[in-house]
């Protein structure tokens, strides 16, 4: 991985969609018959989006430290000391091959359903779409996808996020509490789940006080089926998601004027 020249934080332009900055939409619509991911991931193969999280992330954390991130090596995305960190995108279209009866319905609501789901990802692939984790076997990156109680919803990995700041660790009550607590030395520099919220502007997700996530849809956390059950439900998870990542954009634009106002 060619190591990127550093930019300010204040050249990030916070509706730039990551997908053109690699091969994303070579072959899109006829591999897998349109179901699944692009050529590359933007996550991994984006300049930008590496970029854009080296010059955002390196800021104050809660107790006054700052988080100085580095460009890794030859197979590291970021690192900061001896911690190792790669992007992950929040949000999901659930575009899976098992669910693609799901995926039949909506394209048979939808007059022009291709253009629809690009201007769903395109909007998602910007940088309040993305966050970022520790990068290792069974990081948070994987494990969210894989188990079969989160199904990648964003939502239900942040609760997770919030139970292990309040010490719930043990796997039946927190599906990634084992995957935090092997990655206590990262989580531990945002002090608790309040100092994590805001350091990644993801206040929206959360009630005001922060002691509560907010589901995207209706969902038992860890107990009920994480899928969307209908089409309604659906689009009211990608209604939802386009609303965070909007709502997330805006934030992270704020912070960046309040840095040029401040020169």
């Amino acid at each position: 991985m060619k190591r990127p020249a550093k930019i300010s934080v204040t050249d990030i332009d916070v509706n730039f969609d990551f997908t053109e900055n690699c091969r994303y939409w070579n072959g899109f619509w006829t591999r897998k018959n349109g179901i699944g991911a692009g050529e590359t991931d933007p996550d991994s193969t984006s300049a930008v989006l590496r970029q854009y999280h080296q010059a955002l992330w390196s800021r104050s954390l809660p107790d006054g430290r700052y988080l100085d991130l580095d460009f890794g090596g030859a197979s590291d995305y970021l690192r900061y000391g001896d911690i190792r960190l790669s992007s992950d995108s929040i949000t999901t279209g659930f575009r899976y091959k098992k669910y693609g009866g799901m995926i039949e319905s909506i394209q048979k609501q939808k007059d022009d359903y291709k253009s629809w789901m690009e201007k769903f990802i395109r909007s998602t692939y910007t940088i309040g779409g993305t966050i970022i984790f520790p990068a290792h076997p069974n990081s948070m990156n994987g494990r969210r996808g894989i188990d079969r109680r989160i199904r990648d919803r964003w939502d239900l990995t942040l609760e997770c996020i919030r139970l292990y700041y309040d010490g719930i660790t043990d796997s039946g009550s927190n599906p990634l509490g084992w995957v935090l607590d092997n990655d206590k030395d990262f989580f531990d520099l945002f002090a608790d789940f309040k100092g994590y919220v805001e350091f990644f502007f993801l206040q929206d997700c959360v009630s005001d006080d922060c002691s509560a996530v907010k589901m995207w849809i209706p969902v038992r956390p860890f107990e009920d089926d994480p899928l969307p059950k209908s089409p309604d439900e659906y689009m009211r998870w990608i209604d939802a998601s386009l609303s965070f990542v909007k709502k997330r954009n805006r934030r992270i634009a704020d912070y960046i004027q309040t840095l040029k106002t401040d020169k």
